[in-house]
C-alpha cells in the first residue's frame, strides 16, 4: 500500500542524501574515497567501543534492515499469519 497523496516523507529523506553527495562532489575522486574510508574506520572504532547506534548501523549496512514486525494483537478471532508472500501480478492484455 502506498503513501497517501501529498505525503512528502520520501522527499525529505533525499535532502540529507543530496547534501552528502554535494559534499563528496566538492572533493576529488581520491579525496572522496579517502573520506569514505575514514568514516568507515570511525564507524568500526565506535563498534569496538560497543556503541549501540554504530553496531546497529553496521548490521543494517552488512545484512540489511530487519523486516517490519506485524502485530496481530491477542485477538483469538484473528487468524495468525504464518507466511507472507509478495507477488506482482500483471493483468493480461485483452485485444479489442
Amino acid at each position: 500500500m502506498g503513501a497517501p497523496t501529498g505525503n512528502n516523507n520520501a522527499a525529505k529523506a533525499k535532502v540529507w542524501t543530496a547534501a552528502i553527495e554535494r559534499a563528496l562532489a566538492n572533493r576529488s575522486r581520491i579525496d572522496q574515497k579517502d573520506a569514505l574510508d575514514s568514516l568507515a574506520e570511525k564507524l568500526l572504532a565506535k563498534c569496538d567501543e560497543a556503541d549501540l547506534g554504530a553496531l546497529k548501523e553496521l548490521g543494517d549496512r552488512l545484512e540489511g534492515k530487519p523486516g517490519q514486525a506485524i502485530d496481530l494483537g491477542s485477538d483469538p478471532n484473528r487468524p495468525v499469519i504464518t507466511k507472507l508472500v509478495r507477488e506482482i501480478v500483471r493483468p493480461k492484455h485483452q485485444d479489442g
